[in-house]
């Protein structure tokens, strides 16, 4: 695992090879990699990138979990999605809570952006990374989508 500096805290970024399979909030300072997950995280919080295209592989969960990371995947940058709508596409408009449990687990944050599923009506709740840093990596995005579309 390497470390990346970021306006959220330092984030512990792990990688198989090319692959990223893990990122953690919250990791001590330690070493960092000349890796193009450094590279593209920080060109994220800079507000320069928008897609990640870093190999990931989601690993654990169960069928249902690996099921709303990859819905949650598909989230466009600077949007939000509310639980229930995920639980709906996935065809079970109850599993709402199951979402966030599953969005709680999600490997791999920032990069699988489960900061970007919300409560109804836009509701902030729930982030493993605590909800400053949700707000802040909305605020991030929110800012980076108006700032495109103003030019």
């Amino acid at each position: 695992m390497f470390v990346v500096d970021s306006p959220i805290g330092p984030l512990g970024v792990s990688v198989e090879g090319d692959t990223v399979v893990g990122v953690r909030f919250g990791a001590r300072p330690g070493p960092s990699a000349a890796h193009p997950a450094v590279a593209q995280l920080t060109a994220y919080f800079a507000g320069e990138l928008t897609d990640f295209t870093l190999p990931i592989e989601l690993r654990g969960g169960s069928d249902f979990e690996r099921a709303v990371w990859q819905q949650i995947a598909k989230i466009p940058y600077g949007e939000m999605i509310t639980y229930g709508a995920i639980a709906t596409a996935l065809g079970d408009p109850s599993a709402a809570r199951a979402v966030g449990t599953a969005c709680n687990h999600n490997p791999i944050p920032v990069i699988v952006p489960c900061h970007r599923v919300v409560g109804a009506g836009g509701k902030m709740v729930g982030f493993g990374g605590g909800l400053d840093r949700k707000r802040r990596l909305l605020e991030l995005e929110a800012r980076v989508a108006l700032a495109r579309a103003w030019g």
